[in-house]
């Protein structure tokens, strides 16, 4: 079944996370993915990971992560014979994705403007840390440096221990699913009016978007969000000590505070109102820490999820990883194997299924410069 991508090529002149996660949304979708590297200075996630041997063959696991579907060629952009094979690959290109320093690209002579002129439909998106302008527009930034400029670092933590940066580098990676977005809805448009398009992604935008409620209060009232660390405003929310381990209660909305109420036998403590809720917080707090120590996390999250109320012992990843739900999704995709790896590895596929020509891996993460002959011959093929 053919997949939403198919036919469509994109030229990848990314690194690092953001740009690359961005271009491999697309490559498991179908697309063909194009990957261009310097031959002396790669993408510099094949240089990380938790594996050194692999780090040590620029196979790191960082670049495992978001390399599948694409192939490799390696190009010296600096100098004019390569940049001339770059604007062949433009001419035959659907999508072009860079994200290194605002006006890098502009300065070698291959903008916006410039590779438009060869090929007019061209998608041509730019990722970077602050935008294409602006007072920031020249700094650069990682994922932790933009987490401390936009402020979810000083919400997050506890009342005691905070700033903290985040445990994972989401913003990185959901710059890379909404530039994913916008190259789909650039791709749509395009189907339309014939035209390609200019996206400029940062990643403090991102961050801004994912804080989405704490900024509209804000903007509302001046209330700064507070770091809460694992409690909500709403007691029936958080993470609570038990026999072993943690549960984490789910129990949001009035309904479900109703229905956890009931089911621990409390029903004077059941909540009209949220005001009410508000208003007997502590004492809430109180009671649902001295229940919670009567059974073990796990004996909670099966004796409330079978009455419909939310919660979840809190897990390590490899726990996550093992939970029979997953194998149900196909959000891992397992590899035998790949040039330079040996043995199998996981890599996470997407977040989302199709009922038909959807997200599917069809080759490995490719050696650097893996494809250089292949492409070059293409492109040989296509002058004659």
């Amino acid at each position: 079944m053919t997949r939403p991508f198919e036919g469509i090529r994109v030229i990848d002149v990314t690194h690092v996370l953001a740009g690359p996660f961005a271009a491999y949304q697309l490559a498991v979708l179908g697309a063909d993915v194009i990957k261009v590297e310097h031959p002396d200075d790669p993408d510099q996630s094949r240089g990380a990971g938790t594996d050194k041997e692999l780090n040590r063959r620029n196979m790191g696991t960082s670049f495992l992560t978001q390399a599948s579907n694409k192939r490799s060629i390696t190009l010296d952009l600096k100098g004019e014979d390569d940049r001339n094979i770059l604007k062949e690959l433009v001419a035959t290109a659907d999508v072009f994705v860079e994200n290194y320093r605002p006006g890098a690209f502009e300065a070698l002579g291959l903008g916006y403007e410039a590779l438009a002129a060869i090929n007019p439909r061209l998608i041509y998106a730019s990722f970077s840390a602050f935008g294409q302008h602006g007072p920031r527009g020249g700094q650069t930034a990682y994922d932790h440096v933009i987490q401390a400029t936009s402020g979810i670092m000083a919400m997050t933590g506890t009342a005691d221990v905070h700033p903290v940066k985040l445990g994972a580098p989401v913003i990185d990676y959901a710059t890379g699913m909404t530039g994913a977005f916008a190259l789909a809805s650039a791709l749509f448009q395009r189907e339309r009016t014939g035209r390609g398009q200019r996206i400029d992604m940062a990643m403090l935008d991102v961050a801004m978007i994912l804080m989405s409620s704490h900024m509209t209060g804000y903007l509302r009232n001046g209330a700064h969000p507070k770091p809460h660390g694992n409690r909500h405003p709403h007691a029936t929310n958080g993470a609570f000590a038990t026999k072993g381990g943690l549960v984490m209660l789910g129990a949001s909305n009035l309904r479900q505070q109703r229905r956890l109420w009931t089911v621990l036998e409390r029903p004077d403590m059941i909540k009209r109102t949220n005001d009410e809720r508000d208003a007997d917080h502590d004492r809430e707090i109180a009671v649902l820490a001295e229940i919670m120590l009567t059974r073990t996390a796990t004996e909670w999250e099966e004796f409330l999820q079978a009455r419909h109320v939310p919660a979840a012992r809190v897990r390590r990843m490899e726990e996550a990883i093992a939970d029979p739900q997953l194998a149900t999704r196909g959000v891992i995709h397992r590899h035998a194997g790949a040039s330079g790896v040996e043995g199998g590895f996981g890599v996470p596929l997407a977040a989302f299924t199709f009922a038909h020509g959807g997200p599917r891996i069809d080759t490995p993460p490719p050696t650097l410069g893996q494809h250089s002959e292949e492409i070059r011959k293409e492109l040989e093929r296509s002058r004659e």
